[in-house]
């Protein structure tokens, strides 16, 4: 065969994957076959080519092949119709006083020659006629060919994603299913090496993703389908596909690996609560959970109803009165469907991987393969390794990303696109109402009537995978652009509102970084949030009981605060302290508040409170809709002071609000009643005068509560003390040298220490007796030489006293922005001084007096740090 019809028909089997996976109709795609391979080669090689189709789709191997036979069964009688109407076409287009569209082609893939031949420019009445009467049988004729295309118009990452129309089969009026058999999705290629982990600046300008925007349109273009056939008895045994936390159509590995089987897919989804919470107190799925859970669980329906097909709702099986099994539930699926392979994103909490490979295994010996796909966590925490890093700094995001670099994984490619259409069988098993979950009960009063706790959760987000992208182009488009330094604001969106859609699933970590490497501004700060996320799972795996056990052994002894009235004003928002309350009272309404203001609620029932990490991690995991076991547990058992990683900061209640709410916008917000009050006093309304108080309708114990803790001082130091004296008490578990922290290891973090690859299958069973110096804040080092001192008198003090020059800093950008010219002269003296200052220090000269009035305070400024330079302006009109 010569070189260039080898060519040609690897184009055409490219084009073929295009209708297989719903981007071209069978009719474009013969077009375009005869355009590429000619009259003759078509003829005597299509029927080879579309060959593999008779097995693996038989209804588009039977519709190509009668477009084929009608095609190439053309009578004489047709022939010649068609050269008369070509004749008379280019006569009518002869015409200059008569404009006539261009008409379509006859046949697919045959295109008109208006250069064929010469006709005289008038036309008789009686051609007139003949000419209209043709044209309208042709536009009233069997075939509507597809415009004809470039090769080079088809390809994945140039074409956008095309509507396909419904081909309607002769005989029914079904609409043809066509499954997936290329690997055109797959994410096994080559075609981006990029790292695991983001790097500060490691997008290169020649590696800058360009087709974000295309697969955003093919996205939406994907919705739009409705593709879907029962298949015949003699199809393929089904497919499960198992959906858990994976509710998406974007970047699905397991949803494209099951249209590559060219298999009917089963999706299902099932539900067991037992398992989803593990051995120990874990919270894994709480009440706002599970209600966001419903809501993701009825729109992600509604995706796959939309290309043919739809989610099938599981309870875990119950035998014998023991606790549901979802491996009973599926060894059931499998007898009843015949399915002989099952696919999965995987899950990574310990408990739930145990499950997975206990599920695996047992199906696996029944003859039913499965196949778990890597999607949830940019890497795989079970293939992170320290070797080549050591052990030195663990915990900390920096050694981390140091470990995923020294030893990377399989490379990540472009994101995979949402399928256009899925197959489905012949019949579909028995499943339940997604009501019958339980996953949205409410609770009743004792009349009966139903307390919607989460009226103000459903009005606050949009539950589907496109509210998620559309999220996700608001944020890139306008709060990126403040994220790197005005992220902890609480009075303004500068921060992504991602991470409910991540956690289950209907956004992936991998998309979510391709678009933000895509961006015109890519803060290394929002790169390093997903590195935090795989931190956190990577800790989980390493220590399984990190949810409910301290780390570090001597802070298990702190003597906690049992005032459980104190507990129930911090759930509730009624501590006291606006700031506090705000976002307690947030995270109740809407199920979640941004990064910062989360520091600042653990800080106070930690550090002033005294009230145990465990209450405030239990409360989360109920609260949030973005609870997650692994980033919950690492970040409050950091807060708790006993995690791998100290917290070197200790929000103040008060002092916080200068970094996150300086205006009292966010107060004002959650804490109506405090709304008259003052910028100055609104996050310390007890400061108030009386009169102040009065006029803003705020009455303590009334309107707004007492505060439940009014000495903060006194109790910051008592919570040190506490720690120094546990760490006294314990000491073969501090360095005697470094006076950091020890750590027991896990015995996988061991045996990498002592150089025994765990890919081997080399692993120290027990690693109890081997200790790590971790990461230990410098104040309660310092602590431990004086136990009894006060916190004010710690050099390292670690409370943090908030942005308190934020004023200042704003006032004189304001003005230097509304006097540009001011602010060049004030620089340009700036730099005369120093160039005399220079001067006379090389000449020997005595320095220059200072000169009176360099800077003073604004009269009318609200607080005492709003200091301008001198010159620019006396007052901020």
């Amino acid at each position: 065969m010569p070189p260039a019809a080898g060519s040609d028909q690897s184009l055409v089997r490219e084009l073929l994957k295009e209708v297989l996976v719903g981007r071209e109709d069978p009719e474009g795609f013969f077009a375009l076959c005869v355009s590429v391979l000619g009259y003759e080669e078509t003829r005597s090689q299509f029927p080879s080519l579309i060959k593999p189709l008779s097995t693996a789709n038989i209804r588009l191997h039977s519709v190509l092949t009668s477009i084929y036979q009608q095609y190439f069964t053309k009578t004489e009688d047709e022939e010649l119709e068609r050269a008369l109407a070509l004749s008379l076409l280019e006569m009518k287009n002869q015409q200059p006083s008569t404009s006539i569209p261009e008409p379509r082609p006859l046949q697919s893939g045959v295109t008109l020659n208006h250069n064929s031949s010469v006709y005289p420019n008038s036309v008789s009445e009686t051609q007139e006629r003949n000419f209209t009467q043709l044209e309208n049988k042709i536009r009233k004729g069997k075939h509507t060919p597809s415009p004809q295309l470039s090769p080079s118009q088809t390809t994945r990452e140039t074409e956008p994603h095309r509507n396909v129309d419904d081909y309607q089969t002769p005989g029914t009026s079904q609409t043809l299913c066509v499954p997936t058999n290329s690997a055109l999705f797959s994410t096994r290629g080559s075609e981006n090496k990029s790292d695991q982990m983001t790097k500060e600046g490691d997008l290169n300008q020649t590696e800058k993703p360009k087709h974000s925007r295309n697969r955003r349109q093919r996205r939406k273009g994907a919705g739009q389908q409705l593709v879907g056939l029962p298949r015949s008895p003699s199809a393929p045994p089904p497919v499960l596909l198992w959906f858990r936390r994976d509710l998406r159509m974007c970047d699905n590995p397991a949803l494209i690996g099951a249209l590559e089987l060219g298999a009917p897919v089963i999706p299902i989804f099932i539900w067991s609560p037992e398992e989803e919470e593990g051995p120990g107190v874990t919270v894994a799925v709480g009440g706002a959970c599970k209600y966001w859970l419903h809501q993701a669980l009825l729109c992600f329906c509604g995706s796959l109803e939309r290309i043919g097909s739809h989610l099938i709702f599981l309870k875990a099986n119950e035998e014998g009165g023991a606790v549901g099994s979802s491996l009973q539930t599926l060894k059931q699926l499998v007898k009843e469907t015949g399915a002989r392979k099952v696919l999965a994103n995987a899950l990574y909490e310990p408990w739930l991987k145990e499950r997975d490979d206990a599920v695996v295994s047992a199906l696996q010996k029944e003859g039913v393969e499965c196949s778990l796909f890597h999607s949830y966590c940019l890497r795989d925490p079970y293939s992170i390794s320290t070797e080549g890093v050591g052990l030195r700094g663990i915990g900390s995001v920096s050694h981390f990303m140091s470990c995923c670099r020294q030893n990377p994984g399989a490379a990540i490619g472009t994101p995979l696109d949402p399928p256009g259409s899925l197959p489905t069988p012949a019949h579909w098993p028995q499943g339940v109402p997604l009501d019958t979950l339980g996953l949205a009960r409410m609770p009743r009063r004792k009349d009966g009537t139903i307390i919607n706790w989460a009226a103000n959760i459903q009005k606050s987000w949009d539950f589907r995978e496109d509210g998620a992208h559309a999220c996700l182009d608001a944020f890139l488009h306008d709060g990126v652009y403040r994220y790197e330094k005005e992220s902890g604001r609480a009075d303004a969106p500068n921060t992504s509102c991602l991470s409910p859609y991540l956690h289950f699933g209907q956004l992936s970590p991998h998309w979510l970084l391709w678009d933000a490497k895509g961006a015109r501004c890519r803060p290394p700060k929002f790169q390093r949030k997903l590195a935090w996320r795989d931190l956190a799972y990577w800790q989980l795996t390493l220590f399984p009981d990190l949810p409910w056990e301290s780390l570090r052994p001597p802070y298990k002894a702190l003597r906690w605060s049992t005032d459980r009235s104190h507990l129930k004003a911090w759930q509730r928002g009624k501590t006291g302290y606006p700031l506090v309350d705000a976002a307690m009272r947030q995270l109740w309404l809407t199920g979640w508040m941004n990064n910062y203001m989360r520091h600042v609620v653990a800080s106070f029932l930690i550090a002033y409170l005294h009230l145990p990490w465990q209450e405030g991690y239990r409360w989360f995991q109920d609260t949030l809709v973005d609870a997650d076991v692994a980033i919950d547990a690492m970040m409050w058992q950091n807060g708790g002071m006993c995690g791998l990683d100290h917290w070197n900061f200790v929000m103040h209640p008060v002092d916080a609000a200068m970094t996150c709410d300086p205006y009292g916008t966010y107060v004002r917000k959650w804490c109506p009643e405090l709304a008259e009050l003052p910028d100055e006093l609104i996050h310390k309304p007890w400061k108030c005068p009386a009169s102040m108080l009065r006029r803003a309708g705020v009455v303590f114990g009334q309107t707004y509560p007492e505060r439940v803790i009014t000495d903060l001082e006194e109790r910051r130091s008592q919570s040190l003390q506490d720690v120094a004296s546990v760490r006294k008490e314990f000491g073969q578990y501090v360095d005697k040298r470094s006076g950091c922290d020890l750590v027991p290891l896990s015995p996988r973090l061991v045996s990498e220490a002592l150089g025994l690859s765990h890919r081997d299958g080399a692993l120290v069973s027990e690693g109890k007796h081997f200790l790590l110096p971790v990461i230990t804040r410098m104040e309660f080092k310092y602590q431990q030489e004086d136990p009894d001192a006060d916190a004010a008198s710690n050099p390292y003090n670690a409370v943090l006293k908030g942005y308190v020059s934020r004023k200042r800093d704003e006032t004189i950008a304001f003005l230097n922005e509304r006097d540009f010219t001011a602010s060049v002269m004030y620089e340009g003296a700036q730099r005369q001084e120093r160039l005399e200052k220079d001067y006379r220090r090389m000449e020997g000269l005595p320095p220059s007096p200072s000169p009176h009035g360099r800077a003073r305070r604004t009269p009318t400024a609200k607080d005492r740090f709003s200091i301008v330079p001198g010159g620019a302006v006396t007052s901020l009109k």
